[in-house]
Formats: structure tokens, C-alpha cells, sequence
């Protein structure tokens, strides 16, 4: 889509099993488009306000494709006519999505208790890093600042010298959206019952804390030390871990139960060689073994070995190498729409099947035509003003 070129939109397009329930998404970056984008992907209405320009780390257009499946509508929010526009979408919304820092809502007038009061049945959904109390709640942050607080970052990667983090996925999208959009989904079904809504408090700490459950068990277990690749699911053991291949690429290996395992060995070669993998004196010998064997094949070679069967062992490959993997074409795990390839909305629904929607859009590209859609009446007035800016 060219900027600019969005004339129509109309509501109740979406085909997924949210169709129906209306969403406005103050527009943020990171986890608050992520979880709109699962909201419409899943067939709700979503409306994004952003601010004329858009976002200053997010961009736009085509390409942003976590702004996929709704219309982007540009409003001044310094200006009381932006402001009573947005209190206008409200009162016939199932779904508020914010990502301010806490209390900039509250003053522009936008904040819980000013939309409620408009709309009882109100979800309101904050999402932040920190939360919306606490010592740390006004201080700025990022992905790896939040997951380093709740012991996550502390235990990833295998480098005992010091933790890897993985790009933005464990928090923004992981602690984050994730669960923004399950406390949407909860609150929404209970609102059927009771007839009123509830703010849902996502901060990405709580949400990456509660990820990081496992780890916690393990702890309590007294099975867990705290330091990488020592325990079972971060590289402590020979059979869990990554491998090079002899054309410098990686396979990973995950042969934890004991069927798998042997099926591992026998078909790395080394069945007749392999120590007792239950003695950990054996640890740093089986390692070893395993990475001799594969050093003698290329990735390809050894994906061939072992992909289809009970080994649970996969090449690691990049993100353009999976658009073309078998199993996920042979599921449409990744689709191309508008020129991009991207994934494809998940879950999956048997009767309800979830689509995407209209391309991701530019700042106010269908400023006009969706707040016409969403029943407000003047807007060529408030484009005139400058409250609304039409791109």
C-alpha cells in the first residue's frame, strides 16, 4: 500500500473468533502493537491512534508488520478535539490498549477512571516494563533491562562468562504481549458475566517472571545451580546442547528421555563409543564425542540423518531458510501477503479461522475513512483543526 492510499475501511471484517469486540490501541512500540496485532489477527477491530509522524523507533508503512491488520488513524493528543475523539471511540469499545508510562494517561484525561466512567464494560490494558507501582515504575527501560531484574537474563546462553540475551523476544514479546493479551481475554469473559470491565496491569517483569516458572522449580527442587550451562535445559549436559556442522553451521540437540537418546547415538554414529551419559564424571567426554561426529557432515548432510525421526535433534537455520521448510509450508506457518513474507496468525481455529487483515499503514493513513467507520461524525472538521492529520 502506498501512503496515503487508504479511502475506505469498513468494521466487522475480520473472520477470527474475536470478531466483533472493538479494540483502541493508543500506539506504542514493541509488545503493545505485538499484542493489538494478535487481537486482530484473531478478528478483532482494532483502531491504532497514533501521533502525527508515528513512532519515532517504529516507523511504518508496509513493511512494520506487527501494525498489520488495522486501520492507523493520526491524532494530536495535545489538543482537546484529539482528545474528545478518542473518549468518543471509547464509548462503544470492548478494549482500550495503552503502553504510556504510568500516569501519562491519567493526565491527558485518558487515564482508567476518566474512559470507565464513559463505558462501564471497559477492559483497560496497560502495558508496561516495570509495572504500573514500584520503586523502577517511572524509570525508563528496555526488553533486557525487565528480564534482567527477575533472574531470567542471568541464566541464558552458554557462556558461563556472561548471559546472552535473545534480541527482544523473551520480554517485549514473551512477558509482554503475550500476556497483555491473555489478561484481555480473561477480563473479557468475565466482563459477559459481571456487565463491567477491569484494568489489566501487563508489565513485562511479572509476565517474564512468570515464564521463568520452570526455573523457579527447579530451584525449589534443589536440582538447579545458579550459573550457565550447568543444569539440564542450558548446555549443563552433553545430549541438550548445540553443535557445529563441517561446513560451519548448527545443529541442535535435545535427546532427553532415554528412547530419544538412543535413537540420537545411533544415528550420530556413536552408539558403540558413548559413555554412560547418567555419570556426570562422562559429561565433558560424551560432549566431545558428540562434536567430533558432527564435524565429519555439513548441516545439510545431517538434517537428511536426522529429520523425521524420534532423535529430536533439528538444524538451526535462518528465518529466510524457514519460509521454505517443508513442515512450515506444509502448515502455512509463514504466508506472503502484500509483498512480505510473515506469519501467519496463530493459534489456529477449526470453525473461526483467524486471517490477516488490511497491510500494516503509515501514520494517518486512514485517519478519515476509520473514524468515519467508527461513527465520528466531523472529521473533516478535526482534520481542518489539526487535532486529526490525514496522511
Amino acid at each position: 500500500m502506498m501512503r496515503g492510499m487508504a479511502e475506505t475501511y469498513e468494521l466487522g471484517q475480520g473472520t477470527g473468533p474475536l470478531k466483533g469486540v472493538k479494540v483502541v490501541e493508543i500506539a506504542g512500540i514493541g509488545p503493545g502493537p505485538h499484542a493489538c496485532m494478535i487481537l486482530a489477527d484473531l478478528g478483532a477491530d482494532v483502531i491504532r491512534v497514533e501521533r502525527p509522524g508515528g513512532q519515532a523507533l517504529a516507523g511504518g508503512g508496509s513493511h512494520m508488520l506487527i501494525n498489520r491488520g488495522r486501520p492507523s488513524v493520526a491524532l494530536d493528543l495535545k489538543t482537546p478535539d484529539a482528545i474528545s475523539t478518542v473518549k468518543r471511540l471509547v464509548e462503544d469499545a470492548d478494549v482500550v490498549v495503552e503502553g504510556m508510562r504510568p500516569g501519562v494517561m491519567e493526565r491527558l484525561g485518558l487515564g482508567p477512571d476518566d474512559l470507565r466512567a464513559l463505558n462501564e464494560r471497559l477492559v483497560y490494558a496497560r502495558m508496561t516494563g516495570w509495572g504500573q507501582h514500584g520503586p523502577l515504575a517511572q524509570a525508563a527501560g528496555h526488553d533486557m533491562n525487565y528480564i534482567a531484574i527477575t533472574g531470567t537474563l542471568f541464566g541464558l546462553g552458554q557462556d558461563k562468562e556472561r548471559p546472552h540475551f535473545p534480541t527482544n523476544l523473551v520480554g517485549d514479546f514473551g512477558g509482554g504481549s503475550t500476556y497483555l493479551v491473555i489478561g484481555v481475554l480473561a477480563a473479557l469473559l468475565e466482563a459477559k458475566v459481571s456487565g463491567k470491565g477491569q484494568v489489566v496491569d501487563a508489565a513485562i517483569v511479572d509476565g517474564t517472571a512468570h515464564l521463568n516458572a520452570m526455573t523457579a522449580a527447579f530451584l525449589a527442587s534443589g536440582g538447579y545451580r545458579e550459573e550457565r550451562a550447568a543444569n539440564l535445559l542450558d548446555g549443563g549436559v552433553a545430549y541438550y546442547d548445540v553443535y557445529e556442522t563441517a561446513d560451519g553451521r548448527h545443529m541442535s540437540v535435545g535427546a532427553l528421555e532415554p528412547q530419544f537418546y538412543d535413537a540420537f547415538v545411533e544415528l550420530l554414529g556413536i552408539v558403540d563409543s558413548a559413555p554412560d551419559r547418567y555419570d556426570p564424571g562422562n559429561n565433558d567426554k560424551l560432549r566431545a564425542l558428540i562434536a567430533d561426529a558432527f564435524l565429519q557432515r555439513t548441516q545439510r548432510e545431517w538434517i537428511e540423518v536426522f529429520e523425521g525421526t524420534d532423535a529430536c535433534v533439528a538444524g538451526i537455520i535462518p528465518i529466510t531458510e524457514a519460509f521454505e521448510h517443508p513442515h512450515l509450508k506444509a502448515r502455512g506457518t509463514f504466508v506472503e501477503k502484500d509483498g512480505h513474507v510473515q506469519p501467519a496468525p496463530a493459534p489456529r481455529f477449526s470453525r473461526t479461522e483467524a486471517t490477516i487483515g488490511r497491510v500494516a499503514e503509515s501514520a494517518g493513513d486512514s485517519t478519515r475513512a476509520a473514524l468515519a467507520a467508527w461513527g465520528i461524525d466531523d472529521v473533516d472538521a478535526l482534520i481542518e483543526s489539526g487535532a486529526a492529520v490525514q496522511a
